[in-house]
């Protein structure tokens, strides 16, 4: 979560005087308060919330909650003026592909002000943006800056300016090793040949993106009243909500909105921003059923009004008015968690279920329970790995083909882990490579589910509790991991056998797979050379993976 300090004396100037009853309504709204004194007022944003990441923003969200605001506040977005454009070079599509642009006009900035801005760009750059990887934040002062500007890819040694806070005009490259931001975030360009830069008519750079802007042309200031505001990343979704909240804060501040034209030199031409609320269906009784309550239409309108969303009934259907600036509200579940919030969570009843039951535990839990405790006996360590992975990792990695019929994507992932693992067995070999520089020898398990397309569950995709064991040491090989299988199987009072067969990631003749009652239950074997050396593994590695529901 991320930490929102404010001033007390101007948040009250805007909510009223802050007593009991006060703080118990801002924790209430799901924002709790961390810290507070007689000059500040420390709260904690959760992540789902970053437009709250402001005092306009918190200020606006709060006085809904509270009965005291307009329910959806509605933007008006001005028509672009001459040459309120932007123009995306096909150059930057492989570096940075996206942004998202404003202009606003009509603003009164002093130090104070200043710094809300610059602590509103690092939030969002932190939080939602995660630390610039997935987006990066540039506000400009406009009277500085010839309109239009272009959005483009250079090598780095033709890129010259003075960035932030730097005494001397240097290179793209120099940047990256001699300025602070440079080297903090240097990273985030590695592996490109070329950076990606915005510039003006007067072909001066207005920053490169995401690492610093121009001292020239990139930096506002007590004179300043109108601004150039950009967003650049990856996912234009992503961007355009993030331009959402800065441009409404600024809005708030007595700001005026000014479209501009983006020329996607690829996808074509567009305005940004689109400050219309989006419209998602859901039903009445769907949220009442949730939640164990039997609102009506206009009682569900009013709790919408305290979270700042709208409401439309049209022909019996219903539509709630999902603010542009809001990134939270994405299912109809989530529309039922701003009702119990706008509700009060301390006004709903507790209720003892009208029915009896005696709980126990699983089956599946009680016997991972006892494998874990033969293996920790036996000297091994257990470990746990994501969920999610990548097709190198778990394909490439350990000398597997990747068919599309295993590999299963997670859509707009935040991170590059972006498919479901499909084996414990690449897990495990990654764990491994990553403490290749820890003492040996080295033996883990691991307990956990994998993924595969199921056309029998009803998301399509099924899951299965797997084991994996790997022993990885100068003299690991396949008789030290078949005696550990022995005596596991000795203690769950199990007989098994194991026949011959092959395998892309085990040492042909040093495989087999593992019987038991007739049926398979997974594969036992020496890793072969090609995927200790894809893993920069020293060592030799046997390890093996079974189905512990199949057991």
């Amino acid at each position: 979560m991320t930490i929102l300090t404010l001033s007390k004396k101007e948040l009250e100037s805007k909510i009223g005087n802050i007593d009991d009853k006060l703080r118990n309504k801002i924790d209430m709204f799901g924002t709790p308060i961390d810290n507070e004194d007689e000059n500040e007022i420390s709260i904690e944003i959760f992540p789902n919330r970053p437009d709250l990441l402001s005092l306009q923003g918190f200020t606006r969200g709060l006085l809904a909650f509270l009965g005291k605001g307009k329910g959806i506040v509605e933007y008006k977005v001005e028509t672009p003026e001459k040459d309120f454009k932007v123009i995306i070079d096909k150059s930057v599509k492989k570096v940075r592909p996206y942004t998202a642009c404003a202009i606003v006009k009509g603003l009164k900035f002093d130090n104070n002000t200043i710094d809300e801005i610059i602590d509103i760009q690092e939030k969002l750059h932190g939080s939602y943006g995660r630390n610039r990887k997935k987006l990066a934040i540039g506000i400009y002062p406009l009277e500085k800056i010839k309109l239009p500007i272009k959005f483009l890819a250079r090598k780095p040694e033709d890129i010259k300016f003075q960035p932030l806070e730097f005494p001397k005009e240097i290179n793209g490259r120099q940047i990256l090793s001699q300025h602070p931001t440079g080297r903090e975030y240097g990273k985030l360009l590695e592996g490109y040949n070329e950076y990606p830069i915005f510039e003006d008519a007067n072909n001066e750079i207005l920053s490169m993106p995401p690492i610093i802007n121009s001292e020239k042309t990139g930096k506002i200031s007590k004179e300043t009243t109108d601004v150039f505001i950009e967003c650049s990343g990856f996912n234009n979704e992503f961007l355009k909500k993030t331009l959402n909240m800065i441009v409404t804060a600024l809005a708030d501040l007595g700001g005026k909105i000014y479209a501009m034209e983006i020329e996607d030199k690829v996808e074509g031409k567009y305005l940004s921003p689109n400050l219309n609320a989006e419209k998602m269906e859901f039903q009445i009784d769907y949220i009442n059923k949730n939640l164990g309550l039997e609102l009506s239409e206009k009682e569900i309108a009013s709790l919408f009004s305290k979270m700042g969303i709208g409401f439309d009934g049209v022909k019996e259907k219903c539509y709630a008015l999902v603010p542009s600036y809001r990134t939270d509200i994405i299912h109809k579940i989530d529309l039922v968690e701003e009702i119990a919030i706008a509700y009060g969570y301390d006004n709903f009843k507790p209720e003892i279920p009208e029915i009896a039951g005696v709980g126990e535990e699983s089956k599946i839990d009680i016997l991972k329970g006892k494998v874990a405790e033969v293996l920790i006996g036996l000297g091994l360590l257990e470990v746990s790995s994501y969920h999610l992975s990548t097709k190198e990792k778990q394909f490439k990695k350990i000398n597997v083909k990747e068919f599309k019929d295993k590999i299963i994507p997670v859509i707009d992932s935040k991170t590059e882990n972006n498919i479901l693992r499909a084996s414990l067995l690449a897990s495990s070999i990654q764990i491994l490579s990553e403490n290749s520089d820890a003492s040996y020898p080295q033996k883990i398990f691991e307990m956990g589910r994998i993924f595969s397309y199921n056309d029998e569950c009803e998301t399509g995709i099924g899951e299965s509790e797997r084991l994996c064991i790997s022993l990885c040491h100068e003299k690991a090989n396949f008789t030290e991991l078949k005696q550990v299988l022995d005596y596991l199987m000795k203690m769950l009072d199990l007989n098994y056998e194991i026949n011959e067969t092959e395998n892309p990631s085990f040492i042909d003749g040093r495989v087999g797979e593992i019987i038991v009652d007739g049926k398979s239950i997974g594969v036992i074997g020496e890793v072969n050379l090609t995927v200790l050396k894809n893993n920069r593994i020293m060592m030799p590695v046997a390890s093996l993976e079974i189905s512990i529901e199949n057991i």
